[in-house]
């Protein structure tokens, strides 16, 4: 069955179990109200805050739902919206500290699901595979050309 299925399935299978993952720490930790739709938000933030049309175009979702995410969030006090600095007329989203407590509870949740996948296959393997997928990242990234540039 694996020898059949394609690349696309061989990273979303190991991608949805870790979304599961933090899914499950993320409400265990009493952050109950937000789902997975809404990590689209947290994984594509930057340190500074973001446009949310640079977060909607990075999640590959429309203005309206990358919108209607951030209204949620910022209504239950996760992210905030300020002034650009860089341009009076935008506004940034950013995270609050709600928001980064989340987003650190989130990232260690991915860091037992590494260590899980080390106990499994070997830390070895593991590594070759972040650093596999740090090439590709990197070739991807390197090509504004390419179809998958800018995800």
């Amino acid at each position: 069955m694996d020898e059949e299925r394609l690349i696309g399935a061989l990273l979303r299978i190991p991608f949805q179990a870790t979304v599961a993952a933090v899914e499950e720490e993320v409400r265990a930790a009493g952050f109950d109200d937000v789902r997975p739709a809404h990590f689209a938000v947290f994984q594509h933030m930057r340190p500074g805050g973001v446009r949310a049309t640079e977060l909607a175009q990075r999640a590959q979702i429309t203005k309206q739902s990358m919108g209607y995410l951030v209204d949620y969030l910022a209504a239950r006090g996760y992210v905030e919206r300020v002034p650009d600095p860089q341009d009076g007329r935008a506004q940034l989203v950013r995270l609050t500290p709600r928001g980064q407590e989340l987003a650190r509870t989130a990232r260690a949740a991915v860091q037992r699901v590494e260590t899980e996948w080390a106990a499994r296959l070997g830390q070895e393997r593991v590594c070759q595979l972040r650093d596999t997928l740090r090439a590709l990242v990197a070739a991807i990234e390197a090509d504004p050309g390419s179809a998958a540039h800018d995800r």
